[in-house]
């Protein structure tokens, strides 16, 4: 009796659940693949929404939502694209906010290939130097900043493997199609250390800080995943993952 009593209330509990669970689509820049893939999920078990991702280059991603691509939120490598999008009337200026700061490092999945202090460029015992298009993505120009900083950048030119984004750079260094690379630390960051190879975390001050900002896209105005995705993204859960990646908040 009791069973019976209580079926028709939980029954009712899930099917109100589900019938205000709603799908987000997300653009998310490469370089946040590993940490937005764990808050996803967690996103998903925690308030039933869905978040449904794509992953790439911002660059690019503000030419499709130019042309009139369906994404309902932009979790960008920058802070400027965001801010881009909102002046250009196809974002929603309240909604953006920076949810990680990124750390550009220079890795070699070779043991003892790069030192902690960067000199593994000044020695130049090396082929290929793996970093994304400085056009497209904010981790290739940071890379620049850092080289012409150093005064390396014409003596280094000639050696660079320019990938679309930080993602396809990162494939150019762990696959040793370039000995180093200029990549995201949460791309080779495990458990809060480096999880394999050799790298140097680069200085801050050595370039431009890489703000990420997030943004509810016009196509998303209204709807309550994304409302509850950028939510989400600023709760003490999604922070902690943000930051087990090595990003800063």
């Amino acid at each position: 009796m009791k069973l019976r009593q209580l079926f028709p209330a939980g029954f009712a509990l899930f099917c109100a659940f589900s019938a205000h669970a709603v799908e987000v689509n997300v653009a998310v820049a490469a370089n946040f693949t590993a940490p937005m893939n764990v808050i996803a999920g967690e996103f998903a078990k925690d308030t039933g929404h869905q978040a449904k991702l794509a992953f790439g280059s911002t660059g690019k991603f503000y030419a499709q939502i130019k042309n009139g691509a369906p994404f309902q939120m932009l979790l960008a490598a920058d802070d400027e694209t965001p801010a881009k999008l909102a002046q250009e009337g196809l974002a929603i200026p309240a909604s953006r906010y920076t949810y990680a700061i990124g750390t550009l490092v220079l890795w070699s999945a070779q043991p003892g290939m790069v030192d902690a202090h960067g000199e593994a460029l000044k020695k130049g015992k090396f082929n290929k130097l793996a970093l994304a298009n400085p056009k497209l993505a904010p981790y290739g120009q940071a890379a620049i900043e850092v080289l012409t900083g150093m005064g390396l950048l014409e003596q280094l030119a000639p050696k660079f493997v320019q990938g679309e984004n930080i993602a396809q750079t990162y494939q150019f260094a762990m696959t040793g199609n370039a000995e180093l690379g200029f990549v995201a630390l949460s791309q080779v960051m495990k458990d809060g250390k480096i999880s394999s190879g050799s790298a140097w975390i680069v200085p801050a001050k050595l370039h431009s800080p890489i703000r990420q900002d997030a943004v509810i896209l016009e196509a998303g105005k209204g709807n309550a995943g994304a409302d509850a995705l950028l939510k989400y993204l600023k709760s003490d859960k999604a922070r902690a993952i943000i930051k087990s990646y090595g990003y800063e908040i």
